[in-house]
C-alpha cells in the first residue's frame, strides 16, 4: 500500500511539515509495511516557505527590510540553491499582522520591502521566483515592490510619487529604465488564491480595502489611484489586463507582477504542487492524507486540502481530509472526490487545548483511520 501524506500546516499549532511527521507516525503504527512518502504543502499563503524549503531541502534566509510603514524588520524567503529557486511570501515583508491595528494606515501602506525581498534574492543568485500573496496590508498596486527594484513613478513635475496607493491620483509618468537588469533573466510564478481583479466593485479596494483599515472615503481615493495606475501602466506597457482574475491580489501586487515583471499567475495549490513535485509523489498511491486547520465549504476555492484531493483522484488515489475543525458544510468535499472528512480535536475541546496538542491528536486521528482502512 503506498500512503501519500500532503498535508498544508495547522495554524498556530503545526507546521506542514510536523504535520506530514505526525501523520507518518499514525502510519507507521498501523501499517509498518506501507510505502509513505511525505510532501509538505501550502497555497501561496503562510507556510508556503516552510513547504518548499521543506520539501526541496532549501534554506531560509533573513535580511532587514521596510514593513508597509517603512519601518526596518526582519524578514525571510526560501531559497534552493540547486534549482536557483527564490521562494517569498510577501507577508513577511508587508503583511498586515505585522502592523497593530491602532497603527494601520492603507493609504500610505507600501510594498517597497517586498521588492527588497526580490532584491535580495536575486543577489543570492535566484533565477526562478515563487511569491506567494495574501495578508497585506496594502494598497499601491505593487508601486512600491517595482520602486524597490528600480521603477520610478513620477508626477507632473517629474518628481517621485509618496509610499502608498494615495499618492498614484497624481501619477503622470512610469520610468522603467532603472528596472534591475536582472530581472529580464528571471521567470516569475505567482501564487495566490484571490480572483479579484485590479478595479471595480469586486476588485482590490473595494473587497480587500476595508478589511485593512480604509473608510468610505479611502476606498474613493484609493480606487482612483489604482485606475490612474491602469491608464499610466497601459500607455507605458502598450496595453495591460487590470480586469485579469487575479490582478488585485494583494492590493494590486498580482497586476504588478504580470504586468511589468511578466509573472505567470496560477491557483496558489497548483503552483506549489508543481514546485514540490505532488504530482509525481501521487504515481501509483492507495491513498492520500491531506488536511489543514480548518475546512467548510469555502476550502474547494482553492484551498490547499481540495487542491491536493482534486490531483490525487486525477491520479486514482483515495482521499482523506483531516482538519482540527470540520465544519458541517464541508460536506460538499465530499462531492469532489474526498472519501473521509475527519476531525482530530473532539469538539468543545478548549482552542488552547487543542493547539497544543494538535500534533499528537492528528497522530492518533491517523491511527484511527488506517486501522479502518
Amino acid at each position: 500500500m503506498k500512503i501519500v501524506l500532503a498535508p498544508d500546516s495547522f495554524k498556530e499549532s503545526m507546521t506542514a511539515s510536523e504535520a506530514v511527521a505526525a501523520m507518518t507516525a499514525g502510519v507507521a503504527a498501523v501499517l509498518p509495511e506501507a510505502e509513505v512518502i511525505g510532501v509538505p504543502m501550502a497555497d501561496g499563503g503562510e507556510g508556503t516557505v516552510d513547504a518548499v524549503v521543506d520539501a526541496l531541502h532549501g534554506e531560509r534566509v533573513q535580511v532587514p527590510v521596510s514593513d508597509a510603514l517603512g519601518r526596518t524588520v526582519i524578514a525571510r524567503f526560501g531559497y534552493v540553491p540547486l534549482r536557483q529557486l527564490a521562494v517569498i511570501e510577501m507577508a513577511a515583508a508587508a503583511g498586515l499582522e505585522l502592523i497593530a491595528p491602532e497603527e494601520r494606515n492603507i493609504l500610505s501602506a507600501s510594498t517597497f520591502g517586498v521588492g527588497q525581498l526580490i532584491r535580495a534574492a536575486l543577489d543570492r543568485g535566484a533565477e526562478d521566483f515563487l511569491i506567494g500573496l495574501g495578508g497585506s496590508a496594502t494598497n499601491d498596486g505593487g508601486t512600491g515592490m517595482l520602486t524597490a527594484l528600480g521603477a520610478a513613478f513620477l508626477d507632473a513635475d517629474g518628481k517621485p510619487l509618496s509610499p502608498g496607493g494615495a499618492d498614484l491620483e497624481r501619477l503622470d509618468r512610469i520610468d522603467m529604465s532603472g528596472l534591475d537588469r536582472r530581472l529580464r533573466d528571471t521567470r516569475i510564478r505567482v501564487a495566490s488564491d484571490v480572483t479579484a481583479p485590479l478595479l471595480g466593485p469586486s476588485g482590490a479596494t473595494a473587497v480587500f480595502g476595508p478589511q485593512k483599515g480604509a473608510g468610505p472615503d479611502d476606498v474613493v481615493r484609493l480606487e482612483a489611484g489604482l485606475s490612474r495606475l491602469a491608464a499610466v501602466a497601459s500607455a507605458t506597457l502598450g496595453g495591460t489586463q487590470p480586469q485579469r482574475p487575479g490582478a488585485g491580489a494583494a492590493g494590486g501586487v498580482g497586476f504588478a507582477l504580470v504586468e511589468f515583471l511578466s509573472a505567470i499567475s496560477r491557483s496558489g495549490v497548483e503552483e506549489v504542487a508543481e514546485t514540490v513535485g505532488l504530482e509525481r509523489a501521487l504515481r501509483g498511491a492507495d491513498w492520500v492524507f491531506t488536511g489543514e486547520g480548518s475546512v467548510d465549504a469555502q476550502t474547494v476555492m482553492g484551498k490547499t486540502p481540495f487542491g491536493v484531493a482534486q490531483a490525487a483522484v486525477r491520479a486514482g488515489a483515495r482521499v482523506v481530509i483531516f482538519a482540527g475543525r470540520v465544519a458541517p458544510d464541508a460536506a460538499v468535499l465530499l462531492d469532489h472526490g474526498v472519501e473521509r472528512l475527519v476531525a482530530i480535536t473532539a469538539e468543545g475541546t478548549p482552542i488552547e487545548r487543542a493547539l497544543r496538542e494538535g500534533p499528537q491528536s492528528l497522530t492518533h486521528a491517523t491511527v484511527e483511520v488506517c486501522r479502518s482502512l
